[in-house]
């Protein structure tokens, strides 16, 4: 026997004994081991146009996480669920998530300000209760079996700053996606990363109606965020190297976003989508009653503003799709408040029928009391929801988990069964012989807490004894 054997044999005999007062004594400590560089990672051979497609239609939970302002920490208490509900949205659940799988939404775009729990010591930390949070939104979402968007929402508007605080709002938005990406580097290509909201773009700098004088620089930096968005996703490990990423637009306008001088990331990965909104006409898209800017509008659907929506429609087609690019529609909306219920149907629908049409993946805006009960699950408009049903068909993410056979419980070796073989994979895997490997550790992970312990082998063997029952 030579060394190696023998200290694999001295090893195993530990982890055996190990194993026996673990199985008689489950006070006693677990010896965790990170399976994180499992092969079972989750990340397809997909292309981002591919996947974008089978995200079907998404709806925005709005008004939640990306709730901010002063008055929050002033009159609450400051935690989680002062921040979470100050908007007026319920404590969001796994049945209110569910909910929007079974309404037929195949992505929950999840619009964060990060600002809200933070040390703002300069090392902009996110509170780890914060991104706990976003951490269960996004796991309920993804057991639904949907698509999660996660960004940087307004989040107190600091991205306005970078004008004449270039450096250190450069920095801020480095430190928020190196801490993001870091906490979802082991997530499969079901999570995606959103880079801004509607931030990205400065009238300080350049105004669209003033001339062309500061375009080209407001378009610079606008590409230079973008841009460090990608290098800083790729640089920070795990599944990061390879996720698909949505990059903001010109304050996610269409005809900026459209404009020769929006230049697409460079990206070794070769996997990116463009984020746009949509919110026209504003009179009737945005504006419930008349401001000092625009006259606001209770009905939708002439022939011109449908020949409008067409023309932006095909408009994102030539510019971005033609081109192998894809495009999420993040936002599109309006209220309900002075608005004609047919108009808001005839709208909301049109615009998703335009934007799927042309391959665009389009996600509704909703806040609560608006289009999605979260109360009872469901839409509110059961019309509404039948013209989605009509528009989408059956590229619902939801529908399709069924197609899958079912993940058999401690088959780590993936041949469909459970036995011996499994639980000498795993013992072996765990005391480090070479050219070990598993193929699903997660269906070993038996305690669901994210690692392959003694405590998972002790389960197993258990599980073996029982039958697999």
């Amino acid at each position: 026997m030579n060394n190696q054997e023998v200290r694999i044999l001295k090893i195993r005999m530990m982890i055996s004994a190990v194993l026996a007062a673990v199985c008689t004594a489950s006070s006693l400590p677990a010896c965790e081991i990170s399976a994180s560089d499992s092969s079972d990672n989750g990340m397809r051979d997909i292309s981002t146009m591919e996947l974008v497609r089978d995200m079907g239609i998404g709806i925005n939970l709005g008004n939640t996480l990306e709730s901010a302002g002063d008055w929050i920490a002033q009159w609450s208490d400051g935690s989680v669920h002062a921040y979470e509900t100050a908007w007026g949205s319920p404590d969001v659940t796994k049945e209110m998530i569910q909910g929007y799988a079974d309404e037929g939404f195949g992505v929950l775009r999840i619009p964060v300000a990060w600002t809200n729990r933070m040390t703002m010591d300069g090392t902009y930390t996110i509170d780890r209760e914060w991104m706990d949070r976003v951490t269960q939104i996004v796991d309920w979402t993804l057991d639904a079996n949907m698509y999660a968007i996660v960004n940087i929402h307004w989040d107190y508007g600091w991205m306005n700053d970078l004008p004449t605080n270039h450096d250190e709002c450069i920095r801020r938005f480095t430190r928020y996606w190196e801490q993001i990406s870091d906490n979802f580097k082991d997530y499969g290509d079901h999570l995606m990363f959103e880079a801004q909201n509607e931030e990205l773009g400065w009238n300080t700098v350049w105004n669209r109606w003033g001339g062309t004088n500061g375009k080209a620089e407001a378009y610079a930096m606008v590409n230079e965020v973008n841009q460090t968005f990608v290098d800083t996703v790729r640089a920070s490990g795990g599944n990061n190297s390879m996720r698909h990423l949505l990059i903001s637009g010109y304050n996610t306008d269409v005809e900026l976003t459209c404009d020769p001088m929006f230049r697409m990331p460079d990206d070794p990965a070769g996997r990116m989508a463009v984020s746009v909104h949509y919110y026209t006409p504003a009179g009737f898209a945005i504006l419930e009653e008349d401001a000092d800017w625009g006259k606001a509008s209770s009905t939708w659907g002439s022939a011109s503003e449908i020949q409008e929506l067409e023309r932006n429609m095909d408009k994102l087609k030539t510019t971005f799709i033609d081109k192998g690019i894809p495009v999420i529609i993040g936002e599109y909306g309006c209220p309900v408040k002075n608005k004609e219920p047919e108009s808001v149907r005839r709208f909301l629908s049109s615009v998703c029928r335009e934007a799927y049409e042309r391959q665009l993946c389009p996600v509704l805006w909703d806040v609560t009391d608006a289009q999605y009960d979260r109360t009872a699950y469901r839409l509110k408009d059961t019309e509404l929801k039948k013209a989605y049903a009509e528009i989408v068909g059956d590229n619902i993410p939801a529908n399709k988990k069924n197609t899958t056979p079912e993940k058999v419980k401690g088959d780590v070796n993936k041949d469909g069964e459970f036995g011996i073989s499994d639980v000498v994979l795993v013992q072996q895997w765990m005391i480090s012989v070479p050219g070990t490997n598993i193929s699903d550790w997660k269906a070993a992970d038996l305690t669901d807490d994210g690692t392959l312990d003694v405590f998972d082998l002790c389960l197993m063997r258990k599980l073996l004894v029982s039958g697999g029952k």
